[in-house]
């Protein structure tokens, strides 16, 4: 997506440990306009790539609710995003997995209730980054829990130095990135 890519090399910065600081347009600040031109990109490579049938959009609180939203109103089903505290309205039986944030620095519960995520649910994931594919992956396996079927997986941004692509190619689902970034040995951003 050109215009992403635009904006990475215009805002973005690699502030150390392959931490990419883009807050200022995803996912501390959001530029509207942008964010749901991304929703119709990850709509439109999906729909090319035979994924079809959608009924969820499933991502994780906090940074991926931005492009999940806008890919959930690009193809008109609900958006439900993983909670990382549970609330009293939460029923007993709710679908749990854990991650590691490489942010955050501690290990991340993920939580979706039952009544948002069941056994005939066509989903799809998205999420602001790609890297580790720690957390992808968690989404997946609370995917699995509920029985529903993973139809792909989307990122906004993919960091091709770190390995989340081959932790997430056994899901078997079209992996879809909007813009990647690869560091070279000076730790300089280079965005396709």
């Amino acid at each position: 997506m050109q215009e992403l890519i635009e904006r990475i090399v215009a805002e973005g910065e690699h502030i150390g440990r392959g931490i990419i600081k883009l807050d200022g347009f995803i996912n501390h600040q959001i530029d509207p306009a942008l964010v749901l031109k991304m929703g119709r990109e990850f709509a439109r490579c999906f729909a090319a790539l035979g994924v079809s049938g959608v009924t969820r959009v499933i991502t994780a609180e906090v940074s991926g609710i931005g492009p999940a939203l806008a890919t959930a109103n690009a193809l008109n089903v609900p958006l439900v995003y993983a909670r990382k505290h549970r609330p009293i309205t939460m029923p007993d039986g709710f679908y749990l997995a854990t991650a590691p944030s490489p942010t955050k620095g501690h290990i991340v519960e993920l939580m979706v209730s039952p009544q948002y995520l069941a056994a005939d649910d066509r989903v799809l994931l998205i999420d602001d980054f790609l890297a580790s594919g720690l957390t992808i992956d968690a989404l997946a396996r609370l995917i699995e829990q509920s029985g529903a079927t993973l139809c792909g997986v989307g990122c906004v941004v993919e960091k091709v130095f770190e390995p989340g692509r081959q932790r997430l190619e056994p899901l078997g689902v079209p992996i879809v990135s909007l813009a990647k970034i690869d560091l070279d040995d000076e730790g300089q951003m280079h965005v396709y």
